[in-house]
């Protein structure tokens, strides 16, 4: 489809003008240096209010961003993954609460990190299983070897996990490393960030009995018209180079050994990290999402499992704070807490935005970024192509800048 403003923003709510600060705030970005590029898109009632971009997809080449330029989305895969198995779900095919052994019995008796160290670790047995919903929730007691806080993501980072997976392991070999692999706590103790929803793709592959991709095709992309959304593209000039920051220069440079990643079919489908994806696409995504799980005729979910995944579901109501590790995630932990794959918006004052309660969101490691704001009607994206997204305060600062520009 073609993204371009389909209405007056006055009519849905904005204004103009003020919309315009986010097209001047990012170009400052890119006139310092900061940004490569970037694409923001903000919707409203159903309607593209404001699409604004920037810069270059490929500064080396003068390559500028385009309305189809692709994006590595890395963690906005997650939400994806997210969505397949509710479908799943709602097919009976599996329950919230069904331990993810039935399916992949590496992990029939996880063990869990006691003390020690990262070359001897004591671990003891797991009280319990690991449910779909750990999975879902990152309650799991999983890791990411890239948070270097933990003895247990040192051992994930020794087994080649971190930001990647080993050369020639596919997601069911990688599913077998990581079963092998200490927890750091007990099955829904904590919430930790984690490579959960990368084991959450490989029980769709095995309850569904298809490869992650052709599920994702066959049930969500084709389905919601989403012709760019896939593990790889074969349009690669269309791809964004990536880059990371230079801290010599307080500019970028472009990463290239990262910036392979998505031009051919990897060999470990990542449904934690793995899609290339376009504004477009994602935008018809969140607008589903928004809808209630339908877009133009075509119902993945349901309104009450969309709900449902909507809800924070930590324990009490508490947020990240109260419940989540003080690592790097995709989010702020402050008044936020987490549904079935994403965060969840519980108390805009402690959380210091303007945003709604309710909201919905998450973040790519590459400072990509979406929300959905049921209460105005409301979803945003933004694109560029700079890891990791720690790097700036680029999401609270679009928060800022597309709410104060809602005036009705």
């Amino acid at each position: 489809m073609e993204l371009k403003v389909d209405v007056d923003p006055a009519e849905a709510g904005f204004d103009a003008a003020r919309l315009k600060r986010i097209d001047d705030h990012f170009a400052r970005y890119v006139d310092n240096g900061r940004l490569p590029g970037w694409l923001a898109v903000v919707s409203r009632h159903g309607k593209l209010v404001h699409v604004g971009s920037g810069g270059q997809r490929d500064v080396e080449a003068g390559l500028p961003v385009e309305p189809d330029t692709l994006w590595r989305i890395f963690s906005m895969t997650k939400p994806i993954t997210s969505v397949a198995a509710m479908i799943l779900a709602e097919e009976g095919l599996l329950e919230l609460d069904d331990p993810i052994s039935q399916w992949l019995p590496e992990f029939a008796s996880p063990r869990v990190y006691v003390k020690g160290s990262a070359l001897k670790p004591l671990t003891e047995p797991a009280t319990g299983p690991i449910r779909v919903w750990h999975l879902l929730t990152h309650t799991a007691g999983l890791t990411y070897g890239f948070h270097h806080g933990h003895p247990v993501d040192a051992i994930y980072r020794a087994a080649g996990f971190e930001w990647g997976t080993p050369p020639g392991l596919d997601l069911a070999a990688c599913s077998e490393q990581w079963a092998s692999l200490p927890l750091l706590f007990q099955p829904g103790a904590e919430w930790n960030y984690s490579i959960a929803t990368d084991v959450l793709g490989r029980v769709v592959e095995v309850v569904s009995g298809q490869p992650l991709d052709e599920f994702f095709r066959s049930r969500i992309f084709d389905p919601l018209g989403m012709t760019d959304t896939g593990f790889f593209t074969t349009d690669t000039d269309r791809l964004a180079a990536l880059y990371i920051p230079d801290p010599a220069t307080g500019g970028i440079t472009r990463n290239d050994a990262f910036g392979s990643l998505g031009k051919s079919r990897p060999t470990c489908l990542s449904g934690g990290g793995g899609l290339v994806s376009s504004a477009a696409d994602y935008w018809r995504f969140t607008e589903m999402l928004l809808n209630g799980g339908v877009l133009d005729d075509v119902r993945i979910l349901s309104p009450r499992t969309v709900s449902l995944m909507a809800s924070n579901h930590l324990p009490g109501h508490v947020d990240l704070e109260a419940y989540g590790r003080p690592l790097f995630a995709e989010m702020p932990f402050d008044g936020h807490g987490f549904g079935l794959g994403f965060s969840v918006l519980e108390d805009p004052v402690k959380a210091r935005t303007l945003a709604s309660t309710g909201e919905f969101a998450w973040g790519g490691a590459a400072s990509t970024a979406f929300w959905v704001d049921p209460d105005e009607d409301i979803t945003v994206g933004f694109y560029t192509q700079l890891l990791p997204s720690s790097t700036y305060r680029l999401r609270p600062q679009l928060r800022q800048l597309v709410y104060q520009a809602l005036v009705d």
